[in-house]
């Protein structure tokens, strides 16, 4: 897939992380490992085994990077950034300035700003780069031949172990004459150099909606389409409803349960004709945004000469992330339902200790936090409450509002909320709902991962004022409950004593 407009920062970018002017090593001996797939778990999984010291090789039919530098994470958050900054000259009434007109959004220029930042990041996950710290790097399609060997390129490469990490790709859902008409995915949405100015958003999760947001700040006329009957349908309601009422307020027209027919193109507009309980409505815009999940990328690898059981779901691993071939190993998207580049570079991170060390890690200790980047985020780690209740796990909740947070508050940026849930201090399962609920997560997870009690955070000192004091008064909350009226008449003696 070539990667558009053709600019400095494209070619840059195609350079770096490319096949174009590369040429491929001489395969020899035994590696340590193989990676397939030059995205995170790839990149992750090459360069700590030859960081050990061992021989190691990452095989990529396209470009390095895969979907989070390429298509995902690094040019949709510089195009919310831009978003953001374009929506915060419209609150200057609420800040006490006005503008003498409104901000002129230059979309060309925010999406060449993309493309730069894009290329300058490539620098890390540049085939050069790779090469220089002992990793054998080769363009071509992968293929098993055995279980011990894989053919790119008209060469062998035999490994003692293999990590699959060939990611993801969109899915795009089966309405009629939609190929003809023509649709954007996440892989061809930053190639735009035009704003459209309506645009269709089919599908409600992370990808729709984020996007969504971003264009209508943007200035599109944007209609999002949902078969279910709300956003983020992964998170809880409450969190969902928040930024449900912050799209409806920023002017996003929502179309909940209705089901895509049909496409048709309608002169220079294209059209979606929608289906709900034998109700139709036809939607017309000029750019249609297919943001409907994704599926795995198995196809050709060979999968079946190497004893790799796979299905539709992608390849099936067991909790230490070994395949039915003992030899290899899968990490990121392609075997997991936790679809984030930190989870893809946890992933290889277990991968590494259990093929290289004999090791036992298993995916199930992880806790992996996830973060939809709307405005405001949406970010949650361990158990939901529908989650907990079916595994009949008893907890206590504890909740700050961050209208009560005094920052919050100063920021105007009071809609939301933290709530962790815990069984005897030890965190089962947060979700934040907060401008930068993403940064707030990670204090969660170190108490988590390392089994700390939610005292912990009374016992941080943070910053004041930070919004992240909110997760300070939940550790404050958790010592109050511990106080109990025994305690108290203990203490309320001890005290009386003392005079």
């Amino acid at each position: 897939m070539d990667i558009e407009p053709p600019d400095e920062f494209n070619q840059l970018l195609i350079e770096r992380t490319g096949r174009s002017q590369w040429t491929n090593p001489v395969a020899e001996g035994r590696y340590n490992l193989v990676a397939i797939g030059g995205g995170t778990a790839g990149l992750i999984s090459a360069l700590g085994t030859a960081g050990l010291g061992g021989r190691a090789a990452i095989i990529e039919r396209h470009r390095l990077g895969g979907d989070c530098l390429n298509y995902g994470c690094v040019p949709s958050k510089a195009l919310l950034a831009a978003a953001r900054a374009v929506h915060q000259l419209s609150l200057g009434q609420r800040f006490g300035f006005r503008l003498a007109e409104p901000p002129q959004v230059d979309f060309p220029a925010i999406m060449e700003r993309m493309r730069r930042l894009r290329a300058e990041l490539s620098r890390h996950d540049a085939a050069e780069r790779l090469r220089s710290r002992g990793v054998d790097v080769f363009f071509g399609q992968a293929a098993f031949t055995g279980p011990d060997a894989i053919e790119v390129e008209g060469q062998t490469l035999r490994f003692r172990r293999a990590v699959i990490a060939t990611g993801s790709q969109p899915a795009v859902p089966p309405i009629e004459n939609l190929g003809e008409v023509g649709y954007l995915t996440n892989q061809t949405i930053f190639s735009l150099t035009e704003l459209p100015r309506r645009l269709i958003v089919l599908g409600g999760g992370p990808v729709g909606c984020e996007l969504a947001q971003a264009f209508r700040r943007f200035g599109s006329e944007v209609h999002l389409i949902d078969h279910g009957g709300s956003l983020l349908k992964k998170e809880s309601p409450e969190a969902a409803r928040i930024v449900q009422s912050q799209f409806e307020r920023e002017g996003i027209v929502l179309h909940f349960g209705w089901q895509a027919q049909c496409a048709e193109k309608m002169g220079g507009s294209k059209s979606l004709v929608l289906e709900r309980n034998g109700e139709k409505k036809k939607l017309i815009g000029d750019a249609i945004l297919v943001a409907a999940g994704r599926k795995p990328q198995i196809d050709g690898l060979g999968l079946d000469a190497a004893g790799v059981n796979y299905s539709q779901r992608g390849v099936e691993v067991n909790d230490r992330l070994q395949t039915s071939n003992p030899a290899v190993f899968a990490a990121g998207d392609v075997c997991s339902h936790y679809r984030f580049t930190h989870a893809a570079d946890a992933m290889a991170r277990l991968c590494l200790q259990n093929a290289l060390f004999f090791g036992r890690k298993k995916l199930s200790a992880l806790h992996i936090p996830r973060c939809t980047y709307t405005d405001p985020e949406i970010a949650h780690v361990g158990l939901t409450d529908a989650e907990a209740a079916r595994q009949e796990i008893e907890f206590e909740t504890y909740r700050v509002e961050l209208s009560e947070v005094d920052r919050a508050v100063l920021d105007g940026e009071e809609q939301g909320f933290a709530i962790v849930r815990a069984r005897r201090g030890r965190v089962v399962g947060a979700t934040i709902v907060a401008q930068h609920a993403g940064e707030m997560i990670g204090e969660i997870g170190l108490l988590m991962s390392n089994r700390l009690s939610l005292s912990a955070l009374a016992r941080t000192i943070h910053c004041y004022p930070t919004q992240v004091e909110a997760l300070k008064r939940i550790g404050d909350e958790y010592l109050r409950s511990r106080f109990t009226p025994l305690a108290a008449r203990l203490t309320e003696k001890w005290l009386a004593w003392r005079r």
